[in-house]
């Protein structure tokens, strides 16, 4: 926290490789092994030769001072080509206008420092043509090398901003989804109070103390990424409590919610909307109502599975109808992709729904 009371914004992580200190290091180490690679090779040469058919070495200050001219001449060239031309010309597709320009460079360089090796050299003096070949090739390799370099990186650095706003854009959407969720249950859960005032029951306080578990929950739990699954169970546990106060012995209702190991973790709210669907179309006016309700984990797969019976002919669609369901689809397809089945299927005055979740993938990509 600040002096003010707000609150400091972390420090953004980087990779390691992306280090001020790093990448200086590794460009000075690749500059200072490229220039040192042509004296190794051609003193590996000399020894093979003999001395006589050398040709003259020049020596002293100047062709030293010419060559590391040179040579900082096309490292600069690799920069100027990566940030400037590549990005301005080649990324437009002006390629004349980039090719016209490296041109001019190549003249502008060979102008330059063709009378001065010229001078450098005593003995060994390369003919013009010479000279403009093999600046041609060197220039070349650094154009290639830095164009590969520059669209390689901003490809990376391209894929890594689209990643980022993914996972923004999926924060935002699922907080969006929970946002639906959580006033259907709360609309459900106060229709419940209002009816067991109504019967003056005695049940009204322990629902009440219910109801604030739930709102415990709803408020500091459930805007976590992920939670215990044994949290989520005591929370479905606690729904159907609250229900089951409402229907009494009207509706046949068999739960077994065994979760198992603490190891494992769920997305929030999750499960709610298959159980909510049950009890609202579940326990209307209709023979022999029935709710199944059936959780457990096996190797690391949750499944779950919530059926109830439906009357057909007393089925109305409401403004609110299908909500629960629609998201709990929506976010299973952003949070799990691949790594759920899900099954909702109707036959002989039977709703069910069935749920298999790898949680073992949940588990390892949450850190635990």
């Amino acid at each position: 926290m600040n002096d003010n009371g707000t609150k400091r914004e972390a420090p953004v992580k980087r990779a390691w490789y992306e280090r001020r200190w790093i990448q200086v290091g590794l460009h000075t180490a690749f500059w200072a092994g490229l220039m040192v690679l042509p004296h190794l090779l051609i003193y590996q040469g000399t020894k093979e030769v003999s001395k006589a058919s050398e040709p003259p070495t020049p020596t002293g200050v100047f062709p030293t001072i010419l060559e590391l001219l040179s040579y900082g001449f096309f490292i600069g060239l690799f920069y100027v080509n990566g940030s400037i031309l590549t990005r301005r010309f080649l990324y437009t597709r002006r390629y004349w206008l980039y090719f016209t320009i490296v041109l001019g460079i190549l003249c502008a360089k060979v102008l330059v420092f063709y009378p001065l090796s010229q001078a450098a050299h005593d003995a060994f003096k390369p003919s013009f043509l010479t000279y403009l070949i093999s600046n041609f090739l060197v220039l070349l390799f650094f154009l290639a090398l830095s164009t590969a370099y520059q669209v390689i990186g901003d490809k990376v650095r391209s894929d890594k901003l689209t990643q980022d706003r993914q996972e923004e854009h999926l924060k935002t959407e699922l907080s969006f989804l929970r946002s639906q969720i959580s006033p259907h249950f709360m609309f459900n859960v106060l229709n419940n109070i209002v009816a067991l005032v109504r019967m003056k029951s005695d049940k009204l306080e322990p629902t009440i103390f219910k109801l604030s578990s739930l709102m415990r929950y709803m408020l500091y739990q459930a805007d976590d990424q992920k939670i215990s699954l044994q949290k989520e169970a005591d929370y479905l546990q606690s729904y159907i409590d609250l229900q089951q106060m409402r229907v009494g012995d009207k509706v046949r209702l068999h739960v077994s919610i065994k979760p198992g190991t603490d190891l494992f973790t769920i997305e929030p709210m999750l499960l709610i909307p298959f159980i909510e669907n049950a009890f609202k179309h579940g326990t209307g006016y209709m023979e022999h109502p029935q709710i199944d309700i059936h959780l457990s984990v096996t190797d690391g797969l949750l499944y779950f599975t919530v059926r109830n019976r439906f009357n057909p002919q007393q089925e109305t669609k409401d403004a609110t109808s299908g909500i629960g369901l629609a998201n709990v689809k929506r976010r299973l397809n952003l949070l799990y992709g691949n790594e759920y089945d899900l099954w909702i299927t109707t036959k002989n005055d039977w709703f069910l729904v069935s749920l298999q979740l790898n949680l073992q993938y949940v588990a390892v990509h949450s850190g635990r």
